[in-house]
């Protein structure tokens, strides 16, 4: 695969071409006022956060969440459409779109989203070509390459305030800054408490100043204030976490360091409402305080979800093009869905859904993509992978292993054509690379491993109270995180919870019911039986006790019962992104 530099675009050239090709501006102009009517979209569902978050509607932020999701595709499908129409016998006329690319390029080069909209030209012509691979002709190969220095853009989309009379007095004046409709519960003592945890975590650094972005971060019931507190010898990364539980907003939680920071920022959490018209200058200033985070996964959390995967696409051909790895199969136990692979030195997995899955597996292809949807448009409560989905790939073939070649020409030859020099991948999915739980499990520490089994718990609550049921509960679907988080990631048994029908096992009726391997009672299909979970895992005895511990209800039916119900009652579970240790005291 070869990453190639964008084409000199000088506009003489472009006139001469519009001339032979008159269409190709009314095509540009089509393409442009769809990428506008998705701004603009996305900026009416950005304005409705912060109402909702004031009026409390929790239920209508988490649909607001999903609904825009689907504005994009819808719109792309719809500008398909109409350049069908336009174009007729035309639509596949690469001249045509060669002309109607610089057109395009001469209306969107000085906005400040550019990237955005160039990458939504590429939707469209990678729908109307099924483009394999990239064409340079009809995309735009640098779209998402624009790098600002993290410094610089820290300080350009922040605002100061100055320490001069007080740390506590500097808060104040960010939160009025930051005043909402329903006002603070307590500002004063908000501003002490806030002044109190910088004072404790920088010590005698000395806070020269409280630097915060203009924009509120928005998601499920949470707002927050995100920038940095620089002092004389160094910054630090600051996220001011806002809540409003009683109709007037206050500070929940202060986060000082990186790893607490990027936790929010998570690819396993529903993406962000905030205003944004400089989104690369947005991204920039967030990779001043989280330099570890990818620049694909800050645009996806900020809800450019697809020029994520433009950033993340040219960041692997880049990654490509500068080393000699090569993909081979991903460590681990082999899922009997999917084929999973991945590069040593690359911070991602690629998963392939296979030809054929092996008993007892009854899902069908369609079916494990159903459940993709359904956690790319559900709130994946800080426990689920936001996979990212991908068409029509094109790869060297000495890039990967003859075990690999050999797995996929065996299990995916319905996905994936091999041919001499290439391997062309018609359909896979990217994840962040985690390590699976069994074999963390394996070389963990004692008080790694108990760390580890009690979050598995967490992670099952947490799910429950966004109502997902994970279906495979077994230790390799579930990944460990850098930050020492579990997350799930095996989604082809995974439900809604309200489609499971949990059940007490049944008593023995004689002796012969008690020594059968057998059920001796009916199973139906969305039967579930909690207490059979924990010999199904194969826990050592000293793990099977601190599950048990803390985690024995969730090994009863009643757990899920309750669960159920409160969804059906619109209940909204509080999911924090960050540590009870973290919270602040409330006097």
């Amino acid at each position: 695969m070869q990453y190639d530099p964008p084409a000199p675009q000088g506009r003489p050239a472009m006139h001469r071409t519009l001339e032979r090709h008159p269409t190709a501006a009314r095509g540009a102009a089509i393409i442009e006022d769809a990428f506008l009517t998705y701004i603009k979209a996305f900026q009416r569902f950005t304005l409705q956060a912060r109402l909702r978050f004031e009026a409390r509607e929790w239920l209508g932020a988490l649909q607001d969440s999903a609904d825009r999701l689907d504005v994009y595709s819808s719109l792309a499908r719809e500008t398909v459409d109409h350049l069908h129409e336009l174009l007729d016998e035309h639509t596949r006329d690469k001249d045509t779109w060669r002309a109607m690319k610089f057109a395009y390029l001469d209306r969107v080069n000085d906005r400040t989203d550019s990237e955005l909209a160039e990458t939504f030209f590429n939707s469209i012509t990678r729908r109307i070509f099924t483009t394999v691979g990239v064409d340079s002709d009809l995309e735009f190969m640098a779209a998402g390459a624009i790098e600002l220095d993290p410094q610089r853009a820290a300080v350009d989309m922040a605002e100061d305030f100055p320490c001069k009379n007080g740390v506590g007095e500097a808060v104040s004046r960010l939160l009025r800054r930051h005043e909402f409709s329903v006002g603070y519960e307590d500002p004063v003592g908000d501003s002490a408490r806030v002044a109190d945890a910088i004072a404790k975590h920088c010590g005698d650094e000395g806070v020269v100043v409280i630097q915060a972005m203009r924009s509120v971060f928005f998601r499920n019931k949470g707002a927050y204030l995100v920038g940095r507190v620089r002092t004389a010898k160094r910054d630090h990364p600051l996220a001011i976490a806002l809540l409003n539980h009683t109709g007037r907003v206050s500070v929940d939680a202060v986060l000082l360091n990186e790893d607490d920071v990027s936790v929010v920022f998570s690819f396993t959490r529903s993406y962000f409402f905030v205003d944004a018209t400089r989104p690369a200058a947005i991204v920039a200033a967030l990779r001043a305080i989280m330099p570890r985070k990818p620049a694909s996964e800050l645009y996806t959390s900020l809800g450019h979800n697809k020029h994520g995967k433009t950033v993340f696409y040219r960041d692997l051909l880049q990654h490509l093009a500068t080393t000699g790895d090569r993909f081979d199969i991903a460590p681990g136990a082999r899922g009997m869905v999917m084929l999973v692979f991945a590069m040593p030195s690359y911070d991602a997995v690629f998963k392939i859904i296979r030809d054929r899955f092996a008993y007892p597996k009854t899902t069908t292809r369609q079916e494990v993509m159903e459940k993709y949807q359904l956690v790319f448009r559900h709130d994946r409560a800080g426990r689920l992978v936001d996979a990212q989905e991908f068409e029509h790939l094109r790869f060297d073939r000495s890039r990967f292993t003859e075990a690999l070649l050999a797995e996929l020409a065996a299990e995916a030859a319905d996905t994936v054509t091999i041919t001499d020099d290439s391997v062309v991948i018609r359909h896979l999915y990217t994840e962040r690379k985690m390590t699976p739980l069994d074999l963390y499990l394996q070389r963990a520490t004692p008080e790694e491993a108990r760390a580890a089994i009690l979050d598995y718990g967490a992670a099952l609550r947490d799910l429950a109270s966004t109502n997902i049921f994970p279906g495979d509960l077994l230790l390799k679907n579930f990944g460990v995180t850098r930050h020492g988080r579990l997350i799930f990631y095996d989604y082809d048994e995974l439900c809604t919870l309200d489609r499971c029908h949990f059940r007490a096992v049944p008593p023995p009726r004689n002796e012969d019911d008690e020594m059968s391997s057998e059920p001796w009672y009916y199973v139906g299909p969305d039967d579930v039986f909690p207490e059979e979970f924990l010999p199904f895992l194969g826990l050592p005895a000293h793990l099977r006790e601190v599950f048990l511990a803390a985690n024995g209800d969730l090994l009863r039916p009643d757990f899920w019962w309750q669960m159920q119900k409160n969804h059906a009652a619109g209940v909204v579970a509080d999911l924090l992104p960050y540590p009870e240790a973290l919270r602040l005291a409330r006097r």
